[in-house]
């Protein structure tokens, strides 16, 4: 059973999201403020997290920039009252994957986290299919149409962070950390650099990328078409 933990001060709201996610089957664990929610992170690593960014003690921010300082990768979904855009770049840039704004929909929720949930019980395949791509972890190498693509190393590497995070905003920051590395001088042209080279060899139009998206002022999300 996979676990989530909702991190909400607001009593009722807290109550009503552990409800319908303990319908759709999931193991709940829950917190009313921000230590609370932090040490319950760290301590039993559920696979999502639920989190509002206006809580007691620690606020949402400092929450989810702590879990990311201690190499936690469990997706994190963010509830915000705040619609404006720097509140949801902060967030984004911090470590969170994805956002929602109140009031919103309970179904648009459980879907968002059950699109999550499913692309990290696949983050550990061996193979990915994309578009008319197939990529080979252990062979490293990449196909398109049945016909091999040459990559260089750091390509393959980056191909490769991206395709295990589907989904999720990746900052240039943590591009950059754990595909270069902390002691490598590179800077976000750079990056740019090689992900416009990696559009042009598995994006069917590199002009109007079908699967590595920009995020403005943030980084880049790699979005494979769903499958059934």
């Amino acid at each position: 059973m996979e676990t989530v933990l909702i991190i909400e001060d607001d009593a009722a709201m807290l109550r009503g999201l552990k409800d319908n996610f303990e319908f759709q089957g999931y193991g709940v664990l829950t917190a009313a403020d921000g230590e609370d929610g932090l040490n319950t992170a760290l301590n039993k690593q559920p696979d999502l997290i639920i989190l509002d960014i206006m809580l007691p003690k620690i606020n949402g921010y400092e929450v989810c920039r702590l879990i990311r300082k201690e190499n936690l990768t469990m997706p994190i979904i963010m509830l915000t009252a705040k619609g404006e855009e720097s509140d949801v770049v902060l967030g984004l840039n911090l470590g969170a994957d994805d956002y929602v704004t109140k009031p919103f929909s309970i179904k648009e929720l459980l879907a968002r986290a059950e699109a999550f949930l499913r692309r990290s019980r696949q983050a550990e395949q061996d193979a990915y299919e994309f578009g008319d791509c197939h990529l080979d972890i252990p062979a490293r190498k990449l196909t398109r149409n049945r016909k091999e693509v040459k990559l260089s190393p750091k390509e393959f590497k980056l191909l490769e962070f991206f395709v295990k995070r589907p989904g999720r905003a990746l900052t240039r920051d943590e591009i950059l950390n754990l595909v270069w590395g902390y002691d490598c001088f590179v800077g976000s042209r750079s990056i740019d650099r090689f992900v416009t080279t990696l559009r042009n060899k598995i994006e069917p139009d590199p002009h109007n990328p079908a699967f590595i998206h920009t995020i403005r002022e943030i980084g880049y999300k790699f979005e494979p078409p769903e499958t059934d």
